[in-house]
């Protein structure tokens, strides 16, 4: 039964953590090679990994999608630790607008537009997205950013997925606070009441056993020959 919930819990944490990885914007430093735009058809295993149509168009099974090519700087440790080697990334880029997850982008086109510009210069830019590459299945992670810097040494501090999980665990201590308060009030009380009902029956159903079997134990005397 332990190891059953601890694989439980492993299962659990890996689910969220591969959630948040997902959703939560990254930061990549990136030579910007090219953009193209590509006609691109979805299939049942990889349409819910791409946003919606751009803000006033319609969502269908084939549309354009735009892509922003690079050399992506290769890093350790998800993006902390730089690595002094480059890598081919690709990202789309799409419109999020009013749905999840809650980047409420609606400028690609002039994302593309500067995307572009940066691609016909020689600067090293850091591309904001979220999602990831699946080459397999043709996902590409979207971008929802992309700024110029100085040089690839640049240091990145992930602001908001520092502030999103330092809100998380002080929303979980005070959740956790407050089903103690609640369990040592309402529900402790509670089982601890059960379970003195549960001996008083308990106690009530031996003491009615020992009277009938005391009264059987009567009868039993009477049905015995006396004797002579």
């Amino acid at each position: 039964m332990h190891r059953l919930k601890v694989t439980v819990r492993v299962l659990a944490l890996l689910v969220f953590g591969a959630f948040f990885h997902y959703v939560l914007p990254q930061h990549d430093v990136v030579k910007i090679t090219s953009t193209e735009v590509i006609r691109t058809d979805f299939s049942a295993y990889n349409r819910i990994f791409y946003a919606q149509a751009d803000s006033g168009g319609v969502d269908q099974p084939t549309r354009d999608l735009r892509l922003i090519n690079t050399d992506k700087k290769k890093t350790f440790l998800l993006g902390f630790v730089p690595r002094d080697s480059t890598g081919v990334m690709v990202y789309r880029n799409e419109d999020t607008g009013w749905i999840w997850p809650p980047y409420f982008k609606f400028d690609s086109s002039d994302l593309q537009a500067e995307a572009a510009r940066i691609a016909k210069g020689d600067e090293w830019a850091v591309i904001t997205h979220y999602g990831w590459r699946i080459r397999w299945a043709s996902i590409y992670p979207n971008a929802i950013g992309v700024r110029t810097v100085a040089s690839p040494d640049v240091t990145i501090i992930p602001w908001v997925s520092i502030v999103f999980f330092g809100f998380l665990m002080v929303a979980l201590a005070f959740i956790r606070a407050m089903w103690r308060q609640f369990r040592e009030r309402t529900v402790d009380p509670l089982l601890e009441s059960a379970g003195e009902r549960v001996d008083e029956v308990q106690a009530g159903v031996a003491k009615r056993k020992g009277r009938l079997s005391r009264w059987l134990a009567t009868w039993r005397g009477k049905d015995k020959p006396s004797q002579k």
